[in-house]
């Protein structure tokens, strides 16, 4: 069973939120994992500045290969902060650049990430350039909050078996510095 919901040309920002509202007070779970859906604390984009927080945790980390990918947008760096202690951390095989990838895992730890501010309708462009196994989803900030950011799928790692965990390091600019 799923909801249409139906709004006149450029009102995806208002759409967008009162979908999200109705998955919260639904109490639906993330998909068919059966997880519950968190809180609704606070609107998935800002409707009166057109803007959406992003949480990165590797190459687009502020002076790392990829950030250009963020300031050519207009992004604007809002933190430096860390995840919600139930994360791990691995290095992907490939490169260059060397790129991380963050999973949920109940038995993780923090991660450091930092919060970027980005126009909404430059969100799309930044969307296509992500390679698989890595997409965007939704990340559990140290303060409890949740963002959007880029997360990847478990099955992913088990591929090859030649992604690296790396959490010890408590995150991706810690894992470089140990490698020089």
């Amino acid at each position: 069973m799923g909801v249409t919901l139906f709004g006149p040309v450029f009102a995806d920002l208002t759409l967008l939120s009162l979908g999200r509202a109705l998955e919260a007070r639904l109490m639906l779970p993330l998909g068919a994992t059966g997880v519950a859906h968190p809180a609704l604390s606070e609107p998935l984009t800002n409707a009166q500045d057109g803007t959406m927080e992003l949480v990165v945790c590797g190459a687009h980390l502020q002076g790392l290969p990829l950030n250009h990918q963020l300031t050519e947008r207009g992004g604007v760096l809002v933190s430096i902060t860390q995840s919600a202690p139930r994360y791990k951390l691995f290095a992907l095989a490939g490169g260059p650049p060397k790129r991380p990838a963050m999973l949920r895992d109940e038995n993780g730890q923090a991660i450091e990430v930092e919060v970027w501010r980005l126009p909404i309708e430059t969100l799309g462009s930044f969307l296509a350039g992500i390679p698989a196994p890595l997409g965007l989803g939704q990340v559990e900030l140290a303060d409890g909050s949740w963002k959007c950011g880029f997360i990847c799928t478990a099955g992913a790692l088990n591929e090859g078996g030649e992604a690296q965990d790396i959490s010890e390091f408590g995150g991706w600019r810690g894992w470089l510095a140990s490698r020089s």
